[in-house]
């Protein structure tokens, strides 16, 4: 019970620090939001105890990976940018899979969005330990690049 107090308290404080307005309406639709949010958690944690999420991973090659992840996402902005500006629009579209080594879902989550996340690339689904992916410029490097992605993101996870 003081975890989910404690997470109200911090979702509260984080919505309070965001908003940024400070008048008593508002900070009572935060603060009814935030309890709101503590009585769903509690009520799903009774109804399902095993079903809890544990978060395993390794903070600092997290925040790495943050780091080299927005580096990318620049880097395939540019290029889908170049792509779609060009006077004869040469794009290559096309569908492939994409094994990935994460063990947990978590993991499997967090590579599917990055990949999402990365302009030109789309995760539609996840089928035999492969992830489909369509990619508007597909070329002989994409799969090269996935690869080091899902390295990355195992890297992130704890053992």
């Amino acid at each position: 019970m003081k975890r989910i107090v404690f997470s109200a308290t911090v979702l509260f404080v984080l919505w309070l620090l965001m908003s940024g307005i400070y008048n008593p309406l508002i900070i009572g639709f935060g603060a009814a939001s935030a309890a709101f949010v503590g009585f769903a958690v509690a009520r799903m944690e009774r109804a399902s105890p095993a079903a809890r999420l544990f978060l395993r991973f390794r903070p600092v090659n997290f925040v790495f990976y943050q780091f080299w992840l927005l580096k990318e996402i620049a880097k395939a902005n540019w290029a889908v940018t170049k792509a779609i500006m060009a006077p004869d629009l040469y794009i290559r579209p096309h569908f492939f899979r994409v094994p990935y080594t994460q063990k947990s879902e978590l993991g499997q989550t967090q590579f599917a969005n990055s990949i999402t996340l990365t302009p030109g690339t789309l995760t539609v689904e996840i089928e035999d330990g492969d992830f489909w992916v369509h990619s508007l410029n597909y070329d002989d490097t994409t799969l090269e690049e996935l690869a080091d992605m899902d390295a990355r993101v195992t890297a992130t996870e704890a053992a």
